[in-house]
């Protein structure tokens, strides 16, 4: 049974920075495709950022191109999302999620089959 735990979530101001890490055991994280999601309250849970098994390739929504930056560990079964110029939209519950890498790297929640428990970050103006 894969698990996913994310930290790294907290209270900033607006343009401070934050790391947040998802750490993945039971299964198969060096095969796996990892991303981020986010939800905001009163939002649908929306995709932030993927990355492919290998590392090389990364896809990132608009709102956070250019800001925030996916990466992966393969041998700390560990993805990370550096988020930085934090705004208060940024504000969300922040989730990972994996799939496997024949799936590729969808956009969409029913592309991945496992998911972390959340990490809360919150943006203050």
């Amino acid at each position: 049974q894969v698990r996913l735990v994310e930290s790294g979530g907290g209270l900033v101001q607006a343009g401070d920075s934050l790391r947040l890490s998802c750490a993945a055991s039971g299964g198969t994280f060096s095969t796996d495709n990892m991303a981020w999601f986010r939800q905001a309250p009163g939002k649908e849970r929306e995709f932030v950022a993927g990355i492919s098994w290998s590392g090389g390739s990364t896809y990132y929504a608009d709102s956070v191109k250019g800001r925030f930056t996916i990466s992966r560990d393969n041998a700390k079964n560990t993805v990370y999302l550096q988020m930085n110029s934090l705004k208060p939209e940024d504000t969300a519950v922040y989730s990972c999620a994996a799939a496997s890498k024949y799936r590729g790297i969808g956009q969409r929640t029913r592309d991945y089959d496992y998911w972390g428990q959340g990490t809360q970050v919150t943006v203050s103006s």
